[in-house]
């Protein structure tokens, strides 16, 4: 097993140290219910190894999270109608950072079924005008950077 902390309730989960409703299992990762769910079927898929934020994790530890998340599509029947996007869906989210709504400090990403417009998750999207001079900058620092990667 990779590196796991003592004291991160996520780490003791893996660990089974602490009880977990379990779903999936890989060499790399686990997948469980959330205790606290915002509907039902609401889970959870984290890397076997600790690390607070996402760019922390080994690309390794990182190979199974989607794979799972599509079984959790399955299992929960969200992903029935592959070419409706009205009706039944569902959200996968990742938070890096306390300013970015993350509670606990090992990544985890949540599967959140969306079946009605009262239970899941409800998100706010305050998007900025349009503004191509300012996109085309940053797209060119961008560039630099990648080139120096």
């Amino acid at each position: 097993m990779s590196s796991l902390h003592t004291s991160c309730i996520f780490c003791k989960i893996i660990k089974g140290e602490i009880p977990s409703f379990k779903l999936f299992e890989t060499k790399t990762a686990y997948s469980f219910l959330d205790i606290q769910p915002t509907t039902e079927g609401h889970a959870l898929i984290i890397p076997k190894h600790h690390g607070a934020r996402l760019h922390n994790i080994p690309d390794e530890y990182l190979a199974d999270i989607l794979p799972i998340t599509k079984k959790l599509a399955a299992l929960f029947e969200v992903d029935h109608d592959q070419d409706n996007l009205e009706g039944v869906g569902y959200n996968v989210l990742q938070n890096n950072g306390r300013i970015a709504h993350q509670e606990v400090d090992h990544v985890h990403f949540h599967f959140i079924p969306k079946r009605n417009d009262t239970t899941g998750l409800g998100v706010g999207w305050p998007a900025q005008e349009t503004d191509f001079e300012k996109l085309g900058k940053l797209h060119a620092s961008l560039k630099e950077k990648i080139e120096k990667m």
